[in-house]
């Protein structure tokens, strides 16, 4: 007899398993397992950054993911390296709720609390706009790995012994630490008073308040308001009122002013009758 052999064609849960499982707000599942060998698996949630409330330049819209559920031994090294694999990764922002994080220079260790451990949201930029779609569309059944052979990740007693060790800085290096952050401190002060000084010799007023106005380079007139013209005229104005409440302090200070003004208006009324009554009485014609 002859051997016939079938092959069965992949049932309708296989063929799923190649897609990317999609929840409901949009949200793509991210299988993450510690090793590649191990059963235990935890899931990332991303979709893309689609805030217009928020108008960060260092998040573009097109290339930013949103990720949620982070666990706590995954640095910001840790996610580049993971979501490296969709494409090249041009910055990673980790944080306990969604929201703008710490904007301007990045500081050191040294000068920042510590971090709760805790799950934590991501915001990952990617060079490429490509980049977070394949994020997106990554099958559910295709774990990412975060520790291997090429790229090793400390944990349990290794890692809070590393930990210890860090704790302990040089004072050479602590030093040239502190010295940065001052340079670069100092540098950007002188450069917010350059700009202040620029603008009171722009826009300097007269003593009554007057302003020049001069046109732009494409012939439109600039604003002459600056920081440094609010604030005189603010201080102007308070000077104004002060001595308008120096003057009637009180509600009924002010009525008695008002009372003793109409008073002597009426006295003086009196009298200006009188002398006119006088002159008439002089001019009157007496011929014996």
């Amino acid at each position: 007899m002859r051997k016939v052999t079938s092959k069965m064609a992949p049932t309708k849960w296989t063929r799923a398993n190649d897609k990317a499982c999609v929840i409901p707000e949009g949200f793509t599942v991210l299988p993450l397992k510690f090793y590649s060998d191990t059963k235990a698996q935890h899931s990332l949630y991303a979709k893309e950054h689609k805030v217009r409330a928020e108008n960060c330049p260092h998040r573009p819209l097109d290339k930013t993911l949103f990720v949620l559920n982070i666990p706590p031994y995954c640095s910001e090294d840790v996610v580049k390296q993971l979501f490296s694999q969709f494409g090249p990764v041009k910055s990673v922002e980790l944080g306990d709720h969604p929201g703008s994080f710490h904007s301007g220079p990045k500081l050191s260790k040294h000068f920042t609390p510590a971090q709760k451990q805790c799950f934590k949201v991501g915001y990952i930029v990617f060079h490429n706009r490509s980049s977070v779609a394949a994020a997106k569309s990554h099958p559910h059944n295709v774990a990412l790995v975060v520790c291997s052979t090429q790229h090793t990740v400390k944990t349990g007693v290794p890692k809070w012994i590393q930990q210890y060790k860090d704790a302990f800085v040089q004072p050479d290096k602590l030093q040239g630490i502190v010295d940065d952050f001052m340079k670069n401190f100092d540098k950007k002060k002188e450069k917010e008073e350059e700009r202040q000084r620029k603008e009171v010799e722009q826009q300097k007023d007269d003593e009554e308040g007057w302003v020049k106005v001069t046109r732009g380079p494409k012939g439109n007139k600039a604003r002459p308001r600056s920081e440094a013209a609010n604030k005189r005229a603010i201080q102007k104005e308070m000077r104004k009122k002060k001595r308008k409440e120096l003057l009637n302090f009180y509600t009924w200070q002010h009525k008695n002013t008002q009372k003793e003004h109409i008073a002597e208006l009426r006295k003086k009324f009196e009298e200006d009758k009188q002398r006119i009554a006088l002159l008439r009485a002089q001019r009157k014609f007496r011929p014996y």
